[in-house]
């Protein structure tokens, strides 16, 4: 039987290590500059609690390398201000609504299609679609909005699409016309 515990037979779980004492002069073998070696940045306070990133003081690389892509910039999806997240479903997992029902985002979660209607829902056209259906998504693929109308269903969109701005430099990049080719008369 283990020994019963009372106040002297107290001792700790398992042995304890004094901690180094620095700074206690030549003779205890961590004196004078205490383990940090000779003048410079590592010799101060503070020196090794520094930020991820930092190259001492030069210009650290994010700052150096130039900044027009990225998660900030206009085109990145869904990061960045204004910006929102699609979740994407395909046309093939709507066999699981009964002919002529009505998709919506309610009625994708109570499927299970969906974890809920915070996101925005897209409609891709990965599979095939037997059934009439009425869809009510945000989004939808042009070959989803084919499968849906080519067996009778409808599509109507729950936030109206905005039309894709042209690039800047698009109008100058446009073919131009061929020349025509000079008439020619019966007579020559």
């Amino acid at each position: 039987m283990a020994e019963q515990l009372n106040l002297s037979t107290l001792k700790p779980a398992r042995s304890r290590k004094d901690r180094k004492r620095i700074g206690r002069g030549i003779g205890s073998g961590k004196g004078r500059y205490s383990g940090r070696g000779i003048k410079g940045q590592k010799a101060r306070s503070g020196s090794h609690k520094m930020r991820a990133g930092f190259e001492g003081g030069q210009m650290p690389i994010y700052m150096r390398l130039g900044k027009q892509r990225g998660s900030t910039s206009k085109d990145a999806m869904p990061i960045g201000p204004f910006r929102t997240s699609t979740v994407p479903v395909n046309v093939g997992s709507l066999d699981r609504f009964d002919e002529g029902a009505e998709v919506t985002p309610e009625s994708l979660v109570e499927r299970g299609l969906l974890k809920n209607t915070k996101t925005d829902v897209k409609l891709l056209g990965n599979g095939d679609l037997k059934k009439k259906l009425t869809v009510r998504v945000h989004a939808i693929s042009a070959s989803a909005r084919e499968k849906v109308e080519a067996v009778g269903g409808t599509v109507a969109l729950l936030r109206e699409q905005k039309p894709k701005r042209r690039k800047k430099g698009a109008a100058k990049r446009s073919p131009a016309p061929e020349p025509e080719a000079p008439a020619t008369t019966e007579e020559e």
